[in-house]
């Protein structure tokens, strides 16, 4: 019998973050425009197994997910002491321009989810001629924290069950139910206080409000896409963020929430290939 592979190839790649020696796990499929795929909070990777496997995406863009240092096959540094993992807008944004350099990437697309939405609005601030298009899946500048971390992580509560139970809200009704269950598994699966980790820079110091007007699309298109049942970062918050900034081409997903690119792939795809499919004509890249 013939062995049943997908076209995935998974290997760890050495780089230094920051100067520091980091070891991060990447994946990869595909070949053309460089596509860097960003998880959500406190979970991983595999959230992008279904793009990482479209044959219609993969025949023109290489696609990338890799997961953040602490998250999934990624371990902390060898410098890492045991001290609390807090992500910021700088390590945050240090770790994808290292991934991206470390990898060779020229001016790819990033497309992140979450705090990966937020993130991509702060390289469109700060870096935005390293990028050809940025991608924001459920992203604003700013959304009101609705929950209380403190309960992420504590000695008397199974901190991946916790994270799960506080996400599963966030998943829009009516999808199929195994990717609703693989989505909240990766919630469960989740390093001790990193998700609790990752909303710190989320709720306190990833507030881009005041910088947000900065955005030039002319420089770097931008695409901000947000799941009609998401109340994390709701359809308003992307278009109240959108408003400030020129350009940038809005689209609310209908039957999606938080987690689209792994909730209900087959739903997200419908929305993701015509953003691909602009992208590629951006600058003439049809074959």
């Amino acid at each position: 019998m013939t062995p049943d592979f997908e076209p995935i190839t998974g290997r760890y790649l050495r780089c230094e973050i920051a100067g520091v020696p980091h070891r991060v796990y990447v994946e990869e499929a595909g070949s053309g425009i460089p596509l860097l795929c960003l998880h959500t909070a406190g979970s991983d990777g595999r959230q992008w197994r279904h793009l990482l496997n479209d044959e219609e995406v993969t025949r023109h863009f290489r696609v990338i997910a890799f997961d953040m240092p602490y998250h999934g096959k990624s371990n902390p540094p060898e410098t890492w002491q045991g001290e609390e993992y807090r992500l910021t807008t700088k390590s945050y944004t240090d770790t994808i321009r290292a991934v991206s350099g470390a990898l060779g990437l020229d001016r790819p697309v990033v497309m992140g989810c979450s705090i990966g939405g937020r993130i991509v609005l702060n390289l469109a601030i700060d870096h935005a001629a390293e990028f050809r298009a940025l991608v924001g899946l459920e992203a604003a500048d700013f959304q009101q924290p609705w929950y209380d971390t403190t309960w992420l992580h504590r000695p008397d509560v199974h901190g991946g069950e916790a994270c799960a139970a506080l996400v599963s809200g966030l998943i829009a009704p009516g999808g199929p139910d195994a990717a609703r269950r693989e989505t909240l598994w990766h919630y469960m699966q989740g390093g001790p206080g990193i998700f609790k980790g990752d909303l710190y820079f989320y709720r306190v110091d990833g507030d881009l409000r005041p910088r947000i007007g900065a955005i030039d699309t002319a420089i770097c298109p931008l695409f901000l896409l947000t799941g009609e049942y998401d109340f994390s970062c709701s359809p308003d918050d992307t278009i109240r963020t959108a408003q400030s900034i020129a350009g940038a081409e809005v689209t609310v997903m209908e039957r999606l929430g938080h987690f689209p690119m792994s909730e209900n792939p087959a739903q997200f795809r419908s929305y993701i290939l015509p953003v691909l499919e602009k992208i590629r004509h951006l600058e003439g890249e049809t074959r």
